[in-house]
């Protein structure tokens, strides 16, 4: 009877809002992390290369966190999609009945355009699995322990033109995903308080101008020195 519940609030527009803002929320973690994680590449290969090694040896339970996240990505899209569809009908048979949440909507550009920019970054995380994690191996060895050289692949990776300004791109649209999607997020369950509405707006820009920098200067940094 509970799992009937629950399947039933997950057919409507408010479930559906609710598990996209939390996985959603869930991806923008990880994000933050992965970019920390990329940071490391500044201060040499043994770091940079010692971080990676350090997640690999992780061993099962890595593969228990990609799995969570496959799912937090695989649902957030779903969702996301599911509810614009469902936004779409609503307006074209004129049944819906827009009323205001409390606030300012923050309708712009990056809001209107979070499922084109959604899809975009799905294509690209699949090929940058190809590229790096199921890329080519190369070996390298730090203080005796043997472990995978990515901070070769990489490198060379980012002295191509094509993957360099290719990547930057895509976290340019990631950091508009972002700036919309942060505060969407927090909107959707239930954060729209006119007290503080407007500084999780705030934060969400921010947050996605620090994220689209600290991704973008890796690969413009490889490529220009």
């Amino acid at each position: 009877m509970a799992s009937k519940s629950l399947v039933s609030s997950l057919n409507t527009t408010i479930g559906r809002k609710f598990v996209a803002a939390i996985t959603g929320l869930a991806i923008t973690g990880f994000v933050i992390v992965h970019m920390l994680g990329n940071i490391t590449y500044f201060f040499g290969s043994d770091a940079f290369n010692t971080y990676s090694h350090t997640l690999i040896s992780l061993g099962p339970a890595l593969y228990a966190i990609e799995l969570v996240l496959l799912a937090a990505f695989v649902f957030h899209a779903y969702m996301a999609i599911a509810v614009t569809m469902q936004n779409r009908a609503a307006r074209s048979s004129r049944y819906a009945n827009v009323r205001g949440a409390g606030g300012p909507s923050y309708k712009t550009t990056s809001s209107t355009t979070m499922i084109y920019t959604g899809v975009l970054m799905l294509i690209f995380l699949v090929m940058h699995l190809f590229t790096f994690k199921w890329g080519p191996v190369y070996t390298t060895t730090v203080d005796g322990t043997t472990m995978r050289d990515l901070y070769k692949l990489v490198t060379e990776t980012f002295q191509g033109a094509g993957y360099t300004f290719g990547y930057v791109v895509v976290m340019l649209l990631l950091g508009w995903h972002l700036r919309h999607g942060f505060w969407s997020a927090f909107q959707s369950l239930g954060a729209n308080h006119p007290n503080y509405s407007k500084q999780i707006y705030t934060t969400g820009v921010l947050l996605a101008i620090l994220v689209t920098v600290g991704f973008v200067g890796l690969p413009l940094y490889v490529f220009f020195t």
